[in-house]
């Protein structure tokens, strides 16, 4: 006779988290949003809630973190800026949206060398022009490494060292706007092993306040459609984020 050794909270766990993976598949429930208020904008659909789930067809979307293009385009269509700067360029998703609009877009990533934290870098990728738009997918601290080099700040150790190399990048790039020049950062918060729940979108804005910028703008909430996250089922219980938030900030016009 063979006797086999059952655990019975095991068998416990693997039931609720069947049974939750079970309801993962069921059809989506549509919520209604908002009706938005007609007004002048050029870009009408733009609100503070984006739920286009199309990615578009800009960069590449196997790339860790990549956002989709849709977002980049609707706002370079609303502030209409001649020179965008992009210095965490990744796959490329803000230069081929630029290509599409015909904007002049100069972009560098830490896999090319390029140091998004260095204020002599920035001014050097920016050259003579007036940068009226700066676009930044920063990464949310250590939750996707990106590149082997050090000087990553998915790659600090500690909260401490990615929010000191987050502001030298915030300073960096306020540095390079003209008077009324616009910086755009996509963030989200999320829920560190070690630290935590880290809300990387108040120190997103309380170091762009630091560096003399201004909100200009709603914040605009991003549905994460496409995230890997979703497609995988937890142990643990938590509130998951469904989405990041991306915050316009400007710096002054001269008086």
């Amino acid at each position: 006779m063979t006797y086999t050794a059952i655990n019975p909270f095991f068998a416990r766990r693997a039931a609720t988290l069947q049974a939750a993976a079970s309801r993962i598949t069921k059809p989506a429930i549509f919520a209604r949003l908002p009706r938005a208020p007609i007004n002048g904008s050029p870009v009408p659909h733009l609100t503070s809630l984006y739920h286009n789930s199309d990615a578009g067809e800009y960069g590449r979307r196997s790339y860790p973190g990549n956002c989709g293009g849709n977002l980049i385009k609707d706002l370079l269509l609303y502030f209409k800026p001649r020179l965008v700067l992009d210095p965490m360029t990744g796959s490329g998703t803000c230069q081929d949206v630029c290509r599409e609009l015909r904007v002049s877009c100069r972009a560098g990533d830490i896999h090319e060398g390029f140091d998004a934290t260095s204020a002599d870098a920035m001014k050097a990728l920016a050259g003579e022009g007036q940068v009226d738009f700066v676009w930044a997918h920063p990464p949310y601290w250590r939750q996707k490494l990106y590149a082997a080099d050090d000087r990553d700040l998915s790659r600090t150790g500690t909260l401490e060292a990615f929010l000191s190399r987050y502001e030298a990048f915030i300073q960096a790039a306020a540095s390079v706007l003209a008077p009324g020049g616009r910086l755009a950062i996509l963030m989200g918060d999320y829920s560190d092993r070690e630290a935590g729940f880290v809300p990387l979108v108040y120190h997103t804005k309380r170091l762009a306040f630091e560096a003399g910028l201004r909100q200009c703008c709603t914040d605009i909430i991003r549905f994460s459609h496409g995230a890997s996250s979703g497609r995988r089922v937890y142990r643990s219980s938590f509130i998951p984020g469904l989405h990041d938030v991306c915050m316009i900030f400007e710096r002054e016009r001269c008086q």
